[in-house]
């Protein structure tokens, strides 16, 4: 399962060395936000597959989330899986979700500081 969240500007000046290192913390933040939410409701029997939650960046601009078990996939999309209560299949794709306004809050803080600075 993958899931994309896309951040597009305008404008040469972010596309400076500064600009593109704020913009890779913005995002790191933001997905760290999005782990933290969805490690809240990972279905949980020992903690294994909440504690294989990872946020990787790839490059400078690209970053994931992922959950390194063997059965991290099956667990997410097997709705009628039962779960200890709060906990729940979907618990990587709801948080993409529901968090994207706070994702894009927490990509722009460090931009919109150096930008207004």
């Amino acid at each position: 399962m993958v899931q994309y969240a896309r951040m597009s500007w305008q404008g040469n000046r972010l596309w400076t060395s500064r600009g593109r290192r704020l913009a890779s913390q913005g995002l790191e933040r933001a997905l760290e936000h999005t782990l933290g939410k969805s490690k809240a409701i990972v279905p949980l029997e020992e903690g294994t597959l909440e504690r294989s939650g990872r946020v990787n960046m790839i490059g400078e601009l690209q970053g994931q989330i992922t959950f390194d078990t063997v059965y991290a996939v099956r667990q997410h999309e097997e709705l009628p899986w039962k779960h200890l209560p709060g906990r729940q299949a979907k618990y990587l794709e709801q948080p993409m979700n529901n968090e994207r306004q706070a994702m894009l809050e927490l990509m722009a803080v460090p931009l919109r500081a150096w930008l207004r600075g």
